[in-house]
């Protein structure tokens, strides 16, 4: 019997998702739990595995589409029914040229032979809308910021055709079918709805017949001239599916576009391998990469993320390595060059404001014009931590694997003060006039991931010592930073902390996490020279390690008092530096 492939559900919160990949095809045999497909959410991405062996007969939801929880993904029949099965292909394409033929009856009409006679390879109708997909759940339009096909120009399944920005991402928009790009209907810069139609992509069959081309005069003459050229591009499937596996044939991508090469670097800076994403740009300008001169192992030659990173530490290695065989006249410049870093390529260019950072600067904005903010600093003298931690941090790393950081000492002491002082871990709501304190110390913690910054929330802190503190920290900070964060693991928090001094910064007025009522700032912990009192001596000046707290408390529940109290509780807990028996010592 034929088993059903649904959507599962991926957070408490996420109702749908969007397909990003299909890691088999229609026709192949899966096994049970081998991974199917790839999908993403507004907080995940993850893949969703066979629930069953057999084979791939249907694909209901196509790549960039949305599917609601507990909707068919999929359809896997059993060893017996693949014959039956592998005939609904034909119904589902003719239901999707029907979808799109209001207003395209010409069009429609023409495929309906050609597609009864190849009903396997033909996955897709003449004449498809290419929509904006939902790329998160908050995510209710995008913006195109560039095209890279023309209309006119002949895709193949998955190339990659637009270029979307949301608040939250930026993404391609690959075409979901084969064929030539029929229509733009949304132009770059302009701003389209979730399930808005950003183009129409015209069958492949489509574009040898000569009937229905001259109806729409304004598009098809230019469609007309590119059946020459689409002999170019069919071999690109070829390259590609070889370019995934391994890395044998980087070398198609630069003969095919030859004259044009030197357009494509002043356009973008990816050379010969075309444009490139607005992450891999940003992450190439970081480690001096030059695009020009990558080979991308990408589809069709594109250069991904880990190209820019190898060829950052090939050149790392290359200026290590041949640094003895260098004439000692020659040694001279390298130092003058190294002791002057190269300018940033960012500096006298002016870029319009990505969606992403937009949306941070508007939500920062709010959080100031919601709550009255107030921040509050002290100074705490951590030298006993710092003794306890050089004393125990390799013992430390070797049972729990992870390194002894001083950021689970302040995580420890900053959920028993809060469990003292639960205005603190409160929430207000002002129209309802009301204030909860939580019973529960759910503790955010501000993580510096390639995407941006991003709060994930240990749930139940307080419930946690201080060996679980620094492993289920390094936890989601890893994970978050590889995109492996579960979706629930991003809300739900009910108080923040945030390392600002893993950068070197004494302190800072951090703004609050909406809807908490607070946030706490950890400065770099410094060596430098205090007075103390000293029982024999009187009051000497000793090297002590020091560290600013800075609380940002929103004024309209916590006054100054309480937060006085809480960091003073915090302060002497810290100080106090009794964390032996949370060591094992």
């Amino acid at each position: 019997m034929p088993t059903s492939v649904t959507m599962p559900r991926l957070g408490e919160s996420v109702t749908e998702g969007t397909v990003t990949r299909w890691l088999k095809q229609e026709g192949e045999r899966v096994e049970v739990d081998e991974p199917l497909l790839e999908v993403s959410t507004d907080k995940v991405d993850t893949e969703i595995p066979s629930p069953a062996a057999g084979v791939l007969t249907r694909i209901v939801v196509a790549e960039d589409e949305t599917a609601e929880v507990g909707s068919e993904l999929a359809v896997i029949a059993g060893e017996g029914e693949d014959a039956p099965a592998a005939s609904e292909p034909e119904p589902a394409a003719v239901e999707a040229e029907a979808t799109p033929s209001a207003g395209k009856p010409v069009e429609e009409e023409a495929p309906a032979a050609p597609q009864a006679q190849a009903a396997p390879a033909a996955g897709a109708a003449e004449g498809t809308e290419v929509k904006l997909p939902a790329l998160g759940e908050s995510v209710t339009e995008g913006t195109v910021t560039r095209w890279l096909k023309a209309v006119g120009d002949s895709v193949e399944v998955d190339e990659p055709l637009v270029e979307v920005s949301t608040d939250k991402v930026d993404t391609e928009i690959p075409s979901p079918v084969a064929g030539t790009l029929l229509e733009i209907r949304v132009g770059e810069d302009e701003t389209a709805e979730v399930g808005g139609v950003l183009a129409v992509v015209g069958s492949a069959s489509a574009a040898p017949a000569a009937a229905p081309a001259p109806a729409p005069a304004p598009q098809q003459p230019k469609a007309e001239p590119k059946p020459e050229p689409k002999p170019e591009p069919k071999p690109e499937p070829k390259v590609e599916a070889p370019i995934i596996e391994s890395k044998p044939a980087p070398a198609p991508a630069p003969t095919q576009p030859a004259a044009p090469a030197a357009e494509t670097v002043k356009a973008n800076g990816a050379g010969d391998a075309g444009y490139v994403t607005p992450l891999v740009r940003k992450l190439a300008a970081e480690k001096g990469v030059d695009l020009s001169a990558l080979s991308g192992t990408g589809v069709g030659g594109r250069i991904r993320k880990q190209d820019v990173l190898d060829a950052a530490e090939k050149a790392a290695a290359a200026k290590a390595a041949p640094a003895p065989a260098a004439a000692p006249a020659a040694e001279a410049p390298a130092t003058k060059a190294a002791a002057k870093p190269e300018p940033s390529p960012l500096r006298g260019r002016t870029e319009k404001l990505t969606r992403i950072r937009a949306t941070i600067a508007r939500r920062m904005v709010e959080s100031l014009q919601v709550s009255a903010q107030l921040t509050t600093v002290v100074e705490v003298d951590v030298t006993k931590i710092a003794t306890l931690r050089n004393k125990a941090k390799a013992d430390f790393q070797a049972k729990h694997g992870v390194k002894l950081t001083f950021l689970p000492f302040f995580a420890l002491a900053t959920v028993e003060a809060l469990q003292q002082h639960p205005v603190v871990n409160s929430s207000i709501d002002v129209e309802a006039g009301t204030v909860t304190y939580h019973g529960s110390e759910h503790l955010g913690i501000a993580v510096d991931a390639p995407k941006g910054l991003v709060v994930p929330v240990i749930k139940d802190a307080g419930d946690l010592n201080l060996a679980g503190l620094a492993k289920r920290i390094a936890d989601v900070a890893e994970r978050t930073r590889n995109n492996k964060i579960g979706p629930d693991e991003l809300g739900g928090g009910t108080f923040t902390l945030t390392n600002t001094g893993s950068r070197g910064a004494l302190f800072d007025t951090p703004i609050i996490n909406q809807p908490q009522v607070g946030i706490l700032g950890l400065g770099a912990v410094v060596k430098r020279p205090v007075i103390v009192n000293d029982a024999e001596l009187g009051e000497i000046i000793v090297p002590r390690s020091m560290v600013y707290l800075a609380l940002s408390y929103d004024h309209r529940i916590v006054d100054g008092a309480d937060a006085a109290r809480f960091l003073g509780t915090l302060k002497e807990r810290l100080e106090g530096g009794h964390f032996e028996p949370d060591l094992g010592l």
